[in-house]
């Protein structure tokens, strides 16, 4: 959660922050009235302890005769320490509840507003131009045998899908390509778990106004992950971690389970909006004074991802309204879609500054001996969106697509993707 140090002496940052988002300001007060209250709970539930403890030795020491006495006011003030604790308690729990209703505080120059008020940091590349009627990538990926809507309603129901032969080669290409640039920056793969506690979920974030978005097994008590950055970041949990010579740097493959509650209408139509998919996610352990430049970092890599695959995007300072609870900042990548005339988010990178770590625990140690939270931050390099954008970019007049030649050698030097043969037809 948020730094009550900071909270106290800043309040001013956090309401800042939560107006810029949208969220409630009276929450700071609110706060700031909880933790007075834990504070002096604490103390006198302290002062009562310590006391406690020098009657006791009071009386160890006592004369026979006096002990009778004595012990009988010792009991007495064992219940008025057990009843302090339990006051104190409550109030750390009041605190807790409270201080979780309020978002990690905004980075400097993040744009105030909702998702409409974000700010493009820069484009690249010219939107692709065609002298045909360009197809969507729906209508593309049947043509080529690439994407089955239909078994995938009849299997799992809607927004499920099936990716078949050169889809399916297609993606684990876009896949490998992505790991082996991670691998070439020097991040460490993982296959992570997609079934994680609530604790994990919680920690990271994403049990707050967004729990209608995530998969839930009552009876295992368990929730499925919708991106690997969960389990990344549960991966260290109570551990001090040595950052002195470099970040931990980690990239997750894994399936990735969304509800997309409250989206119905949207993206119905291929494979933009579905409820199971798969990514790499970049996660990053760094030192907190570090995060800003390794959040550039990860936008670099990203960058070079969609350039390879001769993607046309911008790149965006999302806005405060649109951010989750842990992020600080995030930048976001748009592809232009052809069919859409419009730019579609492909990858996102997030600053969850020490949000994070402080919820679980992670902390490395500092010059003075002491610990501290540590920052974290995590980015998309691939996911079965990209499909999307590259089927509708590089098509041709006959429906065929061409590969981009960064792609080509995670598909047998493939130059080109051709449609399948019409039925009855050789």
């Amino acid at each position: 959660m948020i730094d009550p140090v900071l909270l106290r002496e800043n309040p001013g940052l956090f309401k800042r922050s939560q107006e810029a988002r949208g969220d409630s300001v009276e929450a700071v007060d609110d706060a700031l009235a909880a933790d007075a209250e834990r504070r002096s709970t604490i103390t006198a539930f302290e002062d009562l302890r310590a006391a406690q403890n020098v009657f006791g030795k009071t009386v160890a020491q006592a004369p026979p005769e006096q002990k009778q006495a004595l012990v009988s006011e010792a009991r007495g003030l064992a219940t008025e320490v057990k009843a302090a604790g339990a006051v104190a308690a409550e109030a750390e729990e009041r605190f807790t509840k409270i201080v979780k209703t309020i978002a990690n505080p905004i980075i400097d120059g993040v744009p105030a507003g909702d998702e409409a008020n974000f700010k493009t940091l820069r484009t690249h590349g010219e939107a692709p131009v065609f002298d045909f009627e360009p197809r969507d990538h729906l209508e593309l990926g049947e043509l080529l045998g690439a994407i089955d809507m239909p078994r995938g309603a009849k299997v799992s129901g809607t927004r499920f899908y099936f990716l078949k032969g050169i889809g399916a080669r297609l993606e684990i290409a876009l896949m490998n390509m992505a790991l082996d640039r991670a691998l070439d920056a020097g991040f460490v793969p993982l296959i992570t778990p997609t079934l994680v506690r609530p604790e994990i979920m919680d920690g990271t974030g994403f049990l707050g106004e967004h729990n209608d978005e995530v998969y839930y097994l009552p009876g295992d008590d368990l929730y499925l992950t919708g991106t690997s950055e969960v389990a990344l970041a549960g991966y260290h949990k109570d551990e001090i971690l040595d950052l002195s010579e470099e970040p931990l740097r980690y990239a997750g493959w894994s399936t990735c389970y969304r509800r997309e509650a409250g989206s119905g209408g949207k993206d119905t139509r291929g494979i933009i909006r579905v409820h199971q998919f798969n990514k790499l996610e970049m996660f990053t352990y760094v030192l907190p004074e570090n995060a800003e430049a390794e959040h550039e970092r990860l936008v670099a890599l990203q960058e070079g991802m969609l350039q390879s695959l001769g993607l046309s995007y911008r790149v965006i300072d999302v806005a405060a309204g649109d951010l989750g609870s842990s992020a600080a900042r995030k930048f976001d990548i748009e592809a232009w879609v052809p069919t859409q005339n419009a730019f579609r988010e492909l990858t996102s990178t997030s600053n969850c500054t020490t949000y994070q770590a402080r919820r679980l625990d992670i902390r490395y140690r500092t010059d003075t001996g002491k610990t501290a939270p540590v920052a974290t931050l995590n980015g998309t390099l691939a996911t079965t969106r990209w499909l999307v954008a590259m089927l509708e970019t590089h098509q041709q007049a006959d429906g065929s697509v061409r590969v981009p030649e960064a792609l080509r050698p995670y598909l047998g030097g493939l130059e080109v993707l051709t449609p399948l043969p019409a039925k009855g037809t050789k």
